[in-house]
């Protein structure tokens, strides 16, 4: 594991600034290496928020993540769903490893589980954790809340919110947050998708809360993209906070 100390200059976030430690982790399924990554505040974690990443896999998104998580008192953790040796240069490929995980689901929550362990195992990690995502990240969040992973809870953000065929909440023992925007396209997650999701989640008795941010698109929160929305993005950084703040 190849430590290195990090430093972020939050220009955009409401999150607090404060010392923090960052580090890379390795773990694997079968014949394939992950490479996840950690940020610790220097004082004592309140609790652990994993993120998995969007369909173009771990990169500066996650990391800024994370790291303003850690300057906010919590361990941050992104986790990576495609290997460290995945060829991710383009649509193509994003659609390459998305497709294949939400192909095989078996596969898709053991590589979150094998995350979640590896993170757990670390030195002065908390009990407690948190399951968050973006876009394909939402909806691996939502995935590992009908596989009923002990989370203290789960949340998704522009998030794939269609319950696959087979699949239900059963299993599912702490709250879900639906943080999205009212202008999403994309299907799956365009507003009817997010009604039926709190229909069923109601029908589940599992406790949900959904923040709506309206005229957001799909990637409100991804500075790059086209979809990019500030006053929509702050808002849900804040949605997030006040739940962890209730959770931990």
């Amino acid at each position: 594991m190849t430590s290195r100390i990090v430093t972020l200059a939050a220009a955009c976030s409401i999150f607090a600034l404060s010392p923090l430690t960052a580090e890379t982790f390795d773990y694997s399924v079968g014949d394939t290496v992950f490479e996840g990554f950690v940020a610790m505040p220097e004082s004592e974690p309140r609790g652990a928020v994993l993120i998995v990443h969007d369909w173009d896999g771990l990169n500066a998104h996650e990391i800024a993540r994370a790291e303003a998580l850690a300057e906010a008192g919590y361990v941050g953790i992104a986790l990576d769903l495609f290997g460290r040796d995945a060829v991710l240069e383009g649509i193509e490929d994003y659609r390459r490893e998305t497709s294949a995980l939400y192909g095989d689901r078996s596969e898709f929550r053991a590589r979150m589980q094998a995350g979640i362990e590896a993170a757990a195992a670390m030195a002065n990690m908390p009990a407690q954790m948190v399951l968050t995502g973006y876009c394909f990240g939402g909806a691996a969040a939502l995935e590992g809340a009908r596989a009923g992973f002990e989370m203290a809870g789960f949340v998704s953000f522009h998030g794939g919110l269609a319950t696959p065929d087979g699949q239900d909440y059963s299993a599912t023992e702490a709250p879900v947050l639906v943080l999205h925007g009212s202008s999403d396209p994309v299907p799956g997650s365009r507003m009817a998708d997010l009604a039926a999701l709190m229909e069923t989640l109601q029908e589940a008795g599992v406790p949900h809360h959904a923040r709506i941010f309206g005229g957001a698109r799909h990637s409100f929160t991804v500075e790059s993209s086209n979809d990019w929305d500030p006053q929509a993005n702050a808002g849900a950084e804040a949605a997030l906070l006040e739940f962890l703040d209730q959770i931990f």
